[in-house]
């Protein structure tokens, strides 16, 4: 193997590491976000608005970046029995490098949000600090692991309402939507090895269900357009509900890894109905938009 050749493969290796599908799913949670801070007006945010939006878009990137690289970093030794295609136990990737990698992109993520607002630098912290601990420690923990990740979830969400600081004490409820969900995805995804228990998957049918209907209940706000709303509720309920059936039914490996991508990656479609609701059903469709493209690269890098 030659030179470039040799590179091209790390850096490929790397570029595995980062899961880029998964990053799009956090590009949504802030285009929600967005939506609730009260930004966009028919589509048409302000030049500043449209400034904050970049800059939280990039700390969503370093931060998601950053934590999912420290993922394999932690569990090296476990994808070296379970996962040995993995980049860092093939070789393809040093764990030292990945580690200065996912630091890089931590600390990148950090400093954008602070060109927003103090809260928001706040809440990149925060946020950066729950997905090491998610890494390194709770996510084998049955309970906590889960709920870890959907912290990070929710504080992402918050991270885009966070444009405008006040109304983040006002929408902090929000964050329990993807909380929940994620919480669901996460439970459902410890069988993605071994296989997983019927009960486990029922449990997590009742936390979607659970979603869903936050979702509907949302509509108890004056601003928030149930109409606009429940194309998106639809399409969650198709793309989720019936892979997560099919994973309750018969916990095989296959059918849970699959379950779990497709929650992944309806998570675009759970932020496009948030930002329907808080925004307009054309920007519903934008931020639904980035689904293809995160369909796309889920073909060509993997989700879990």
């Amino acid at each position: 193997m030659n030179a470039a050749t040799l590179n091209s493969s790390r850096f490929w290796a790397y570029l595995q590491l980062l899961r880029p599908a998964n990053i799009v799913t956090a590009w949504a949670d802030i285009l929600a976000g967005f939506a609730a801070s009260g930004c966009i007006v028919f589509i048409t945010p302000s030049s500043s608005d449209l400034i904050s939006l970049a800059w939280l878009v990039l700390a969503t990137t370093g931060l998601y970046g950053g934590g999912i690289v420290f993922n394999d970093v932690f569990d090296a030794e476990i994808d070296a029995v379970e996962r040995p295609e993995r980049p860092i136990p093939s070789g393809r990737a040093s764990q030292l490098t990945a580690s200065i990698l996912g630091s890089l992109l931590l600390s990148i993520g950090i400093l954008a949000a602070c060109q927003v607002t103090w809260l928001s630098a706040t809440l990149a912290c925060g946020i950066a600090a729950a997905a090491i601990l998610y890494d390194a420690y709770s996510k084998h923990h049955p309970i906590f692991g889960p709920l870890n990740m959907g912290v990070c979830r929710g504080g992402n969400l918050m991270l885009g309402v966070s444009a405008v600081s006040p109304m983040v004490s006002n929408y902090w409820f929000l964050a329990l939507i993807p909380i929940v969900y994620i919480a669901a995805i996460t439970t459902l995804s410890r069988g993605e090895v071994h296989g997983g228990k019927s009960t486990t998957g029922v449990f997590t049918l009742v936390l979607i269900g659970t979603v869903i209907a936050g979702l509907l209940g949302l509509s108890l706000l004056k601003n928030y357009h149930l109409l606009a709303v429940l194309p998106f509720i639809l399409l969650l309920a198709v793309r989720v509900l019936l892979p997560f059936i099919k994973a309750v039914s018969k916990p095989s490996p296959e059918n849970i890894r699959t379950a779990v991508g497709a929650g992944v990656l309806s998570l675009i479609v759970l932020d496009a109905a948030v930002a329907a609701g808080f925004a307009s059903l054309p920007y519903g469709l934008l931020v639904l938009s980035l689904l293809p493209i995160s369909m796309a690269l889920s073909q060509i890098f993997a989700v879990t």
